[in-house]
């Protein structure tokens, strides 16, 4: 395989971590964030956690190998986004630890006090974890300022453009909506009913957001739609996306949550296509001077240090995958309340 081909693979191989990072890791935080919304009794709030307590930690491992396989195969590119967003990457990593630590201390401890931090703090940890997302993704799509070495030199609050900041909140009306039909899906009673209403008022926010936000791409990123001449198959994720937005409330209309859902997976999986497409062959787009980007060819690895990466990914993720699946299956169904629950 030729040097650029194995930058194109990992490439692609990114995009496929994130995607699922985000399908996986977006259902579990947009439980933390209808959280404190939808579960009004104690035993409604343990069902909330416990609907997501065998999974999260699983999910997260696909952040964590994103980040792995970017410091691997891009070095330069992990040093540009950790040199610019240093101080984002902090409060995230507070975010994530302080939705697992939640999970974990909330019923430590039998008192209204107690619990009730924890459960606020599982909340704010998931909603702060999933807008920092979004404001990623927006600067990522507008570019930073970068000097000829690939180094960013401004503030945290550069990064807080009226752009980045309408993809954080589209990203969180995006969670919200998918962890609802997550939690749809695995509770009864008067909790689901009352997760139905917050689905739909999710995903009436949700279509708001997505329709503003892509006219404000359109307007504000031009480039973002320039690939689209050279790979016109990339539309594909556009009108996949269009239609999975319209599947959800015919789905649910319909009584077929799971339909629902999985149209809120494909949705996710498309938006993060778009994005790669957009972004292709950028890393780290330089918003001042595109000649100072950091992209796949100019901040890769060896071609040895990718063949070898590439050969330990195809032996690891088919055991990956597996125990997945092995784990999801386990624990499907509605969430049954044990002595060992959180």
């Amino acid at each position: 395989m030729s040097y650029e081909a194995l930058c194109i693979t990992w490439f692609l191989l990114l995009g496929v971590l994130l995607a699922g990072y985000a399908v996986l890791d977006g259902f579990d935080l947009g439980v933390g964030i209808l959280h404190p919304f939808v579960a009004r009794t104690d035993r409604e709030r343990r069902l909330s956690m416990n609907s997501i307590g065998p999974l999260w930690d699983g999910n997260e491992v696909w952040l964590v190998t994103f980040g792995g396989a970017l410091f691997a195969a891009f070095p330069h590119a992990y040093a540009t986004v950790f040199s610019g967003f240093y101080t984002a990457f902090m409060l995230l990593l507070l975010a994530l630890i302080s939705r697992a630590v939640s999970l974990e201390f909330r019923s430590k401890v039998k008192t209204d006090g107690w619990r009730q931090f924890w459960d606020w703090s599982f909340f704010a940890g998931s909603a702060l974890a999933t807008f920092l997302f979004g404001v990623a993704t927006g600067n990522a799509m507008l570019g930073i300022a970068l000097d000829e070495f690939g180094d960013f030199h401004g503030t945290v609050l550069d990064q807080l453009g009226p752009y980045p900041i309408l993809v954080g909140l589209m990203t969180l009306s995006l969670f919200a909506m998918h962890g609802g039909l997550y939690l749809y899906l695995k509770t009864e009673d008067e909790l689901q009913k009352r997760v139905r209403d917050w689905m739909w008022r999710s995903w009436g926010l949700f279509l708001v957001f997505f329709m503003i936000t892509t006219v404000a791409t359109v307007a504000f990123v031009p480039r973002s739609t320039a690939n689209f001449q050279h790979f016109p198959w990339a539309a594909a994720f556009a009108l996949l996306a269009i239609l999975a937005v319209a599947n959800i409330p015919r789905a649910l209309y319909q009584q077929r949550a799971g339909q629902a859902f999985a149209s809120s997976c494909v949705l996710i999986v498309c938006l993060v296509g778009l994005f790669g497409a957009a972004s292709f062959p950028n890393l780290v787009t330089a918003s001042n001077d595109p000649s100072h980007s950091v992209t796949i060819f100019n901040a890769a690895s060896s071609p040895k240090t990718l063949g070898i990466m590439l050969t330990i990914a195809a032996i690891g993720m088919p055991f990956v995958l597996i125990y997945s699946a092995v784990i999801y299956w386990t624990f499907r169904g509605k969430v049954d309340l044990t002595d060992h629950s959180y």
